[in-house]
């Protein structure tokens, strides 16, 4: 039987989960549930209680981005996954360019490159820990990309490219939306799930619409393409504007967001969440860069996101051993991407994540470090 390493109590963080989603769930949220039974659990999500619930989230989430006039917060059932699909169908004309710098940038670009009834995407690709951007292309009606990318840590800015014309920006919120500051009027889609930075479950997609993406929707699912029902971007549309899905959502998961967003708002919305975002990860990289074994995996400073912070390990301290401990400690969900099998931490440094724990974090694993070299 291994025998775990006991950090002492004062070292380590006041809650221990640090996953870069799910995320930690607030306790306030946990109440709000047990609160919404029985008025809203258990009941149909075609009648008021449920529809109260969707028409509170969609007008939260317009007041945290600050929606430009004319925007539109649209759901759908399924997450961020599904919204690929549906974009392939619903959002791109004939050709869509691609900047991917990890995982879920490559995987949209998949989603896209594989439609039949679309022209072979354009894809420009950096590696791991670095990021690209889009750039202006004859023949592309959408540029696509990443706001923040979960499997390495990098972020960029959300700036609509130069010279593209009336082609839309559709760009990637899921780790992002909630912890990093957006000009919302940059994307004509930003498309998110709940389960990281609203502390929420998945199986939920949103997105924030601009007026031209609504009449692209609407005039693709208007020319005849085939559409499965499902991943009809006009359907969710149509149904979101009355505060329903087009089957079933997930009620607790609208419960415990809605709760996430009251908390965000009344802290002082978007001011409040990256505040506690940017102090979470000044202490990360601050802490990276004074220690020999580790390093940030983004070696831009600018381009190291806020809200997951990918830390790369000296070859002597090994992550699965290191994280065993911490998990034996409580401190639990700093794993690595898995696919890109480095030698690293990665820590999830959403809104609900106590900056004092990220910092209490760091002293564990110093603490851990120096047991397993001695």
């Amino acid at each position: 039987m291994v025998e775990f390493i006991t950090i002492p109590s004062h070292l380590l963080p006041a809650d221990g989960r640090f996953g870069s989603g799910p995320s930690k769930v607030r306790t306030e949220q946990l109440d709000a549930l047990l609160a919404a039974q029985p008025g809203v659990l258990g009941t149909s999500h075609r009648q008021a209680p449920v529809k109260d619930l969707v028409g509170d989230v969609r007008s939260m989430l317009s007041s945290l981005f600050s929606l430009p006039a004319g925007y539109e917060v649209i759901l759908g059932n399924g997450g961020s996954t599904m919204f690929w699909d549906a974009a392939a169908f619903g959002l791109v004309e004939r050709k869509a360019q691609h900047a991917a710098f990890g995982e879920f940038g490559a995987k949209f670009a998949k989603a896209t490159a594989s439609a039949p009834h679309l022209e072979a995407s354009s894809v420009l690709t950096a590696g791991p820990g670095s990021v690209i951007l889009p750039r202006a292309e004859d023949g592309v009606d959408v540029y696509a990309w990443p706001h923040n990318e979960t499997s390495t840590g990098a972020m960029v800015e959300v700036l609509r490219p130069d010279g593209i014309g009336n082609a839309l920006t559709v760009v990637d919120g899921t780790s992002a939306a909630g912890g990093l500051s957006l000009d919302a009027s940059q994307a004509d889609v930003y498309y998110f799930a709940p389960q990281k930075n609203f502390a929420s479950d998945g199986g939920i997609w949103f997105a924030l619409v601009s007026p031209a993406a609504i009449e692209r929707i609407e005039r693709i699912a208007a020319s005849g393409r085939y559409i499965p029902e499902s991943l009809s971007l006009a359907t969710a549309l149509t149904n979101s504007r009355v505060n329903q899905t087009l089957n079933t959502p997930a009620v607790a998961t609208l419960v415990l967001m809605r709760a996430q967003l009251e908390w965000m708002l009344a802290g002082g919305g978007m001011k409040f969440v990256t505040d506690r975002t940017s102090e979470s990860a000044r202490a990360v990289y601050q802490w990276a860069e004074s220690r020999a074994w580790a390093e940030a995996f983004v070696t831009n400073p600018s381009n190291r996101s806020h809200v997951v912070a990918t830390i790369g390990l000296a070859d002597t301290v090994d992550s699965s051993v290191l994280r065993q401990h911490l998990r034996s400690n409580g401190v639990v969900d700093v794993d690595p991407y898995r696919k890109l099998g480095r030698n690293q931490i990665r820590i999830g440094m959403y809104p609900a994540v106590d900056p004092e724990d990220v910092s209490a974090l760091t002293r564990s694993v110093d603490y851990l470090v120096e047991k397993l070299l001695t």
